[in-house]
């Protein structure tokens, strides 16, 4: 988006930053605010985002922003639907990506299908249960196989 910021002649990208700043200020105080006034702001925001999406683009950058937006459009506010559930950005799910990764980078994958989908099995296992009561890995997996 910077880029098209930046390069493009067009405004829309500069509109749509400027969504997304007034985004993520809602969702700094979105667990301060009541629920008709977090409904208010979704709409407004909402409203504000189709106006962008719908206004004539002049500039490739512009049109394939817009692309990507639209694309997404259903879950860009998916946050303000679940305060304090749901995060603002994906930063966390990329987190609890990277051992697997950085696993599959190291080893070149599998050869097996057995073998990785039994390594995703212990993954959820072990998410699961760190969601829910805490616990270790290591107490999960020694629960799970003693069970």
């Amino acid at each position: 988006m910077a880029y098209a910021v930046e390069a493009g002649e067009d405004l829309i990208p500069l509109r749509l930053q400027w969504w997304l700043d007034k985004a993520f200020g809602l969702a700094r105080g979105l667990t301060a605010l009541a629920a008709s006034t977090l409904a208010r702001k979704r709409r407004e925001l909402e409203q504000d985002l189709d106006a962008i999406l719908k206004a004539p683009a002049r500039c490739d950058l512009a049109q394939a922003l817009q692309t990507r937006m639209r694309r997404a459009r259903d879950q860009l506010l998916t946050f303000v639907a679940f305060p304090g559930t749901v995060d603002v950005t994906n930063n966390a799910c990329e987190r609890d990506l990277r051992p697997a990764v950085i696993q599959r980078k190291v080893t070149n994958g599998y050869r097996a299908m057995w073998a990785a989908k039994g390594e995703a099995d212990v993954r959820t296992v072990v998410a699961t249960a760190a969601l829910r009561t805490k616990a270790t890995p290591f107490t999960t997996l020694l629960a799970t196989i003693t069970a």
